[in-house]
């Protein structure tokens, strides 16, 4: 009787035990997230999320993926634009199809602003950016980019590097035009809107061998991997103030 008493004093402690120093810490910094309204032309803020400095993890990997349908330059209204790269003669050859979508249509524009908002556990470009505003209307898909990017710096963090896969039977991305390699103006084009030197970037393409939509010349696709690290500029800037995003 005594051992079982003993026993049962044991489990009544332990289950009555206060918590350790580190599982304190790990509660007291988990992130709040709270909510709020979107306003202007970029969407605004879907949410808000109050994080201290010191909780932030030093690298965060996003996934970005996006597809558009192809159809007619009559019927989609405008051509196809890839990595900021026009395919009409100007900076890429001329191709017959255009891209089908509410904005511009760049799907590796649009790929990595999901990668980098996913990056940061934050509403994808569809909260963002809804396809039935009209604002958005052939926007400029540098938009969403600009918007991604301020929102990752505004935690801290930079691009360590992204890597692109763009996936369509045509147009032909490794290609020469106008004096130069039109998947180096794509590069060139992402390195800038990031603020990162061409040697994080690569942009890799490939055909999807003649099958289904992609290889039917209905639609493209792209997918990016990006990861972003903690700049320490904005880590030492910041101290130990919350940073509401």
């Amino acid at each position: 009787l005594s051992y079982q008493l003993a026993m049962l004093k044991a489990l009544l402690l332990g289950c009555l035990a206060v918590p350790s120093a580190s599982a304190r810490l790990t509660a007291h910094r988990a992130p709040a997230i709270l909510s709020a309204s979107p306003a202007g032309l970029r969407g605004g803020r879907a949410c808000a999320t109050v994080v201290e400095p010191s909780a932030e993890p030093l690298l965060r990997i996003g996934h970005g993926y996006d597809i558009h349908r192809m159809a007619s330059r009559e019927e989609a209204g405008q051509p196809v634009i890839i990595g900021g790269v026009k395919f009409d003669g100007s900076d890429a050859p001329d191709f017959n199809l255009g891209c089908v979508a509410h904005s511009d249509g760049d799907v590796v524009y649009h790929s990595v602003t999901d990668a980098i908002l996913g990056a940061l556990s934050m509403p994808d470009i569809g909260q963002l950016f809804p396809d039935n505003d009209p604002r958005l209307k052939g926007a400029d898909s540098e938009v969403f980019m600009e918007e991604a990017y301020e929102r990752m710096v505004g935690r801290g963090y930079r691009v360590g590097n992204v890597d692109v896969t763009v996936i369509c039977q045509k147009p032909r991305i490794n290609v020469e035009h106008a004096g130069g390699q039109v998947k180096a103006r794509m590069s060139a084009n992402l390195a800038r809107l990031l603020r990162v030197p061409l040697g994080r970037v690569n942009v890799k393409a490939r055909t999807h061998e003649l099958v289904d939509s992609v290889g039917e010349c209905r639609a493209l696709e792209c997918h990016v991997v990006l990861v972003m690290e903690r700049d320490p500029a904005a880590s030492a800037a910041a101290g130990a103030a919350p940073v509401e995003v």
